[in-house]
């Protein structure tokens, strides 16, 4: 308990220490950062604006080519060649910018640098774009007007879709193009060329809105992707605790099972030696005592020597069941048998309580396979703590059958105070004892019921306790199917009528 304990408190510790430390780190990502969420963010938005430009500077190209050719029909061809050449020159500028922050490392970036650096670009970029509004000074023909304004709408798609995640580049790509086409719309002075400047506007605005929609998702998902890694991490540290809590219970199992090991040497020497001596002294093998509280004295110590004894049998026991140790030494056993055998030796007992001892047994039932050592403990364990609790002139009844799933159990039921509801969760622990075991003047280690469910799981079996309280209690135990030794069939063996030899 207190290894668990000293563990539990350096993870909490731990992750007291790691949340103050987020929440630092988050603030200052909050504060250096551009979109008010983490300067992590603004690097990981800035990267992915950059290879989209660097993606779309081929199509980007081929776009600002057709425009120029589709220009050329209304429009001098040498205007349209100059607007399209230092159109495409702005362009592979800004794919020059982007280029050559992909190439940078992560740890020697600086966002705000390379955000201005790239919004100059994207600034000088628009500007060229905006030039498109010049074709009116080369020709006065009323159908430039729609030229332009296909040339705008077409260009604030494109700009606005290959610098997605970066608004601000965005607005000073499309934004002198619209200003300067709508400026030169609304001087025709016609309905017509009003209606295609709103048109423009509303077009500037709809992609902006839409793009910053677009980014909000992309930060989203973003952030889910960091709540993600912090989770792995947080996962991560409590595998890397758990792998230290469970080396350091088992190096404590280790521990245990070598002490146990080695006072059980230790102490049952000499406790065999006083048990033996006192066994001596109680019989008065030597003669008479002089005085007779000693013979009651030599009593004492031989059940108090007995009692030590059986403790720390049970504590061995325990230590080597949990360490994988306890072997059983299986064989054809009979139930009855050891019935018979458990109830004469609590006879005594239970004669001087007065309590009705009941045996029902099936004659006719078959040997299952089992340690009949830890069998007998078994039953022993549970009639002794039938004898205990119950009260003078009680009744104790133990019944063995066929269960139904074709094995066989064995159960224990006696009249009783009972135990409590929620105390038999404790009872059936190692060391737990309810209410009533500590009023008893017999009370133990609490250590049986633990020992019969653990050797009951060696047998593939179970085992059950039901009480209540003021009414009693029974325990049943549960071999499977796969152990009952059922007598297999006769083989008959037919012969035909004709034999011929």
């Amino acid at each position: 308990m207190p290894a668990n304990a000293d563990q539990n408190d350096s993870q909490n510790a731990a992750k007291n220490s790691r949340d103050p430390n987020r929440a630092v780190f988050d603030a200052r990502q909050r504060l250096t950062s551009t979109t008010g969420t983490r300067a992590s963010y603004d690097f990981e938005m800035l990267r992915e604006y950059a290879a989209s430009r660097k993606s779309s500077a081929l199509s980007m190209t081929i776009l600002l080519l057709i425009l120029g050719a589709f220009a050329s029909f209304w429009v001098p061809a040498y205007a349209t060649i100059i607007w399209t050449i230092l159109v495409i020159t702005t362009n592979l500028s800004v794919v020059l910018i982007c280029s050559r922050y992909l190439k940078e490392r992560k740890s020697r970036t600086t966002i705000g640098r390379w955000t201005a650096s790239i919004i100059a670009g994207e600034t000088i970029y628009g500007v060229a774009w905006a030039m498109v509004a010049l074709f009116s000074l080369t020709t006065g023909g009323e159908e430039l007007a729609v030229v332009m304004f296909a040339i705008l709408i077409m260009g604030i798609g494109a700009n606005a879709m290959a610098s997605r995640a970066l608004p601000y580049a965005t607005w000073m790509s499309t934004l002198p193009a619209t200003l300067t086409v709508s400026i030169n719309l609304i001087a025709f002075g016609k309905p017509l060329y009003y209606s295609l400047a709103a048109v423009a506007c509303i077009a500037q605005v709809f992609f902006l809105i839409f793009l910053q929609r677009l980014q909000k998702m992309e930060l989203s998902s973003l952030a889910h992707q960091s709540d993600s890694d912090a989770l792995i991490l947080d996962l991560a540290d409590a595998r890397q605790f758990s792998d230290q809590a469970r080396r350091e219970a088992e190096q404590a199992s280790i521990a245990k099972s070598n002490f146990l090991a080695t006072m059980s040497h230790e102490l049952r020497t000499p406790l065999n030696a006083i048990i033996g001596f006192s066994e001596v002294l109680k019989s008065e093998l030597l003669g008479p005592h002089g005085i007779p509280q000693y013979k009651e004295y030599a009593n004492d110590i031989h059940s108090s020597g007995q009692h030590l004894l059986n403790l720390i049998n049970e504590l061995l026991d325990l230590s080597r069941i949990e360490a994988g140790k306890y072997e059983l030494n299986e064989e054809v056993v009979s139930l009855a048998d050891i019935a018979d055998d458990c109830l004469r030796m609590m006879k005594i007992r239970a004669r001087a309580k007065d309590i009705e001892l009941v045996e029902i047994i099936d004659d006719e039932l078959p040997k299952i396979w089992g340690d009949e050592r830890a069998i007998r403990q078994i039953m022993l364990n549970l009639l002794s703590n039938a004898v205990k609790f119950t009260p003078q002139s009680g009744r104790i009844e133990l019944a063995i059958a066929r269960s139904g799933d074709g094995g066989q159990t064995f159960s224990i039921k006696d009249n009783g105070p009972g135990i409590p509801e929620d105390e038999i969760s404790t009872v059936l622990s190692s060391f737990g004892q309810g209410s009533l075991a500590h009023k008893n003047a017999e009370q133990g280690a609490g250590l049986g019921l633990a020992i019969v469910q653990k050797i009951m799981d060696l047998h593939q079996g179970r085992f059950d306790l039901f009480s209540k309280l003021r009414f009693g209690t029974e325990v049943i135990v549960s071999f499977p199917r796969a152990r009952v030794m059922d007598a297999i069939a006769p083989v008959e063996e037919r012969h035909s009528r004709l034999k011929i030899y």
